[in-house]
């Protein structure tokens, strides 16, 4: 059954148009993965589908009676004394009335007189059927279920919904419309402020789903497990590949591929027919024979009724090439007995760790177990109460912490870049448009830049200075696919040494030789990428349970 028709939709915003005769069909079940680069109208079409926008030109049909539930990036805006929970269970409104009319009635059933008995228990039971009927049995089985898969602990449930970070507002968002069980879920970036246990479970969760999802998301890995489908939007219109993320790249590459073989072919018919016109009106007018300009004059009027064909575009690329000012000593990082404590929280207890020069390792851990914490104390020796940290010799370190800012938020985008820049202003402008920072872009002011422009800005720094280990922390988040794909293929040639901390899991599987877990306080290693390590911790996982059962 057909949930969603978008036909022809049109929509500008100013001058920009962003959606340009675009279409879409989803039918019941079907999970849409909506891609394309960052502005190009996904958070827009959600919003048309949901009817918070309206198109300029074009139908939207969505099937009668279906509901929608949109997850939005920016969470909306409620009263200091809405609390979490009602957050949650703002969806059952109408279950509540409906209980608070059962128990009306239980207290009306201790004190009816005979004569009305029957015809209270009647509309008792139509009411209980009814309440059934909606699910009010189930709702605390389902908000706990629900709960326990995004971490909302019990604690958190009567904190104001505004004291939450923004993190901690998608999450509940997030499971708020997982909870109401729309027909149609339209997810703008679920995955934010995810880790990859809620990730796994979130993943399990859609794959279940009986209504139709459609879901924007950076995360390829997440797109790869969930999407039965994917929508790409280019200049404003839809090309739709039936299968996942993994199967829209080859598809891609093969339709590109044959766009550009059936470009060429046609320009070389062009080029031919060009050539056979010139060569007729010179035949014509050695031999004064009119026979030839005629057949010249067919094969140009041809010419001119051929359709045709664009040069097909190819990617932009940022010029990422990380190169090095000399390489370093062979032990690039050796921990060893290290504490790190945070007020009363023990974040590390007797951890060990060993860096190699070139090698490519990526450090995990699930929220909260000291990721950034360690980075800092290789950085700056933060929080660190037994053990050492040494860096080995002729180390240059280039960082790119997960939250960007600069030393003067107010100094535009040309004057930061001037600090770390060697080259004239001409070469300097040059290469920050190679970064899409060209025209008046180069004078925003650095601190109003958006989450995606910080990173371009800080890879733009970080391949000035030629550092020979490059620390990273989550540097995937707000840069859209292909960026990520340029920054994968840019670091996979990096020679020097790349100690990463990421939750991409196609990222990790891409670049990750080995995995530090950061478990119980201590580093655990596993030497592999992320499709190892999960598969370790599943045999480890599996072994245990093997091992209780026995004892038993």
């Amino acid at each position: 059954m057909i949930e969603i028709s978008v036909y022809n939709a049109q929509k500008n915003f100013g001058f920009k148009r962003v959606l340009d005769g675009f279409d879409l069909e989803a039918t019941t079940g079907e999970r849409i993965a909506l891609i394309g680069p960052n502005g190009c109208g996904k958070t827009t079409l959600f919003k048309i589908i949901a009817g918070e926008e309206n198109l300029d030109q074009g139908m939207v049909s969505i099937r009668k009676n279906a509901t929608i539930g949109l997850l939005s990036q920016i969470p909306p805006k409620v009263n200091d004394e809405v609390t979490v929970k009602d957050i949650l269970l703002k969806t059952f409104d109408e279950i509540f009335k409906l209980e608070k009319q059962l128990r009306e009635y239980e207290e009306k059933l201790a004190n009816v007189s005979p004569d009305k008995l029957d015809s209270v228990l009647k509309a008792y039971g139509k009411l209980q059927e009814r309440f059934a009927n909606m699910g009010g049995y189930d709702i605390d089985e389902k908000v706990s279920k629900i709960c326990n898969g995004f971490k909302i602990a019990d604690e958190m449930l009567d904190r104001s919904f505004n004291t939450l970070s923004g993190g901690e507002k998608t999450i509940v968002n997030l499971a708020s419309l997982i909870i109401s069980n729309p027909d149609i879920l339209l997810l703008d970036e679920p995955t934010n402020h995810l880790d990859i246990d809620t990730l796994e479970w979130f993943e399990q969760f859609l794959a279940n789903y009986k209504g139709t999802v459609i879901i924007s998301s950076h995360d390829r890995y997440f797109l790869d497990k969930v999407a039965t489908k994917t929508v790409l939007i280019d200049k404003g219109k839809s090309e739709v590949y039936h299968g996942n993320y993994s199967y829209y790249l080859k598809e891609s590459e093969r339709r590109a591929l044959a766009e550009f073989d059936e470009y060429k072919n046609q320009q070389k018919q062009i080029e031919a027919m060009k050539a056979a016109v010139k060569k007729l009106k010179e035949w014509g007018e050695r031999g004064d024979n009119p026979r030839f300009f005629r057949r010249a004059a067919c094969i140009e009027r041809k010419l001119e009724k051929m359709e045709l064909l664009d040069k097909p575009d190819s990617k932009k690329q940022l010029p990422l090439d990380f190169e090095i000012n000399g390489r370093s000593g062979k032990d690039v990082l050796v921990v060893d007995d290290l504490g790190i404590v945070i007020g009363d929280k023990v974040i590390l207890d007797g951890a060990e760790l060993y860096l190699k020069y070139g090698e490519k390792v990526c450090l995990m851990g699930k929220n909260g177990a000291g990721k950034s914490t360690f980075i800092k104390a290789i950085l700056y020796g933060d929080n660190v109460y037994q053990g050492e940290i040494k860096i080995g010799s002729n180390v240059s370190i280039g960082y790119i912490p997960q939250e960007i800012h600069f030393e003067d938020e107010n100094a535009t985008v040309l004057d930061t870049a001037r600090k770390f820049f060697d080259g004239t202003e001409t070469h300097l402008r040059a290469s920050l448009a190679k970064f899409l920072f060209y025209g008046e872009n180069v004078f925003k002011r650095v601190g109003k830049l958006s989450g995606g422009e910080k990173v371009r800005l800080k890879l733009f720094e970080l391949i000035q200075k030629k550092a020979n280990l490059l620390i990273l922390d989550e540097p995937t988040n707000h840069i859209d696919i292909d960026t990520k794909e340029m920054l994968e293929e840019a670091l996979s040639d990096y020679k020097g040494t790349l100690f990463f901390i990421s939750h991409d899991r196609y990222f990790i599987n891409k670049l990750a030789e080995r995995v530090i877990n950061i478990e119980d306080a201590k580093f655990h290693q596993y030497l592999g990428n992320y499709d190892y390590f999960k598969e370790q911790k599943v045999k480890k996982m599996e072994s245990s349970d093997l091992s209780h059962s026995r004892r038993k």
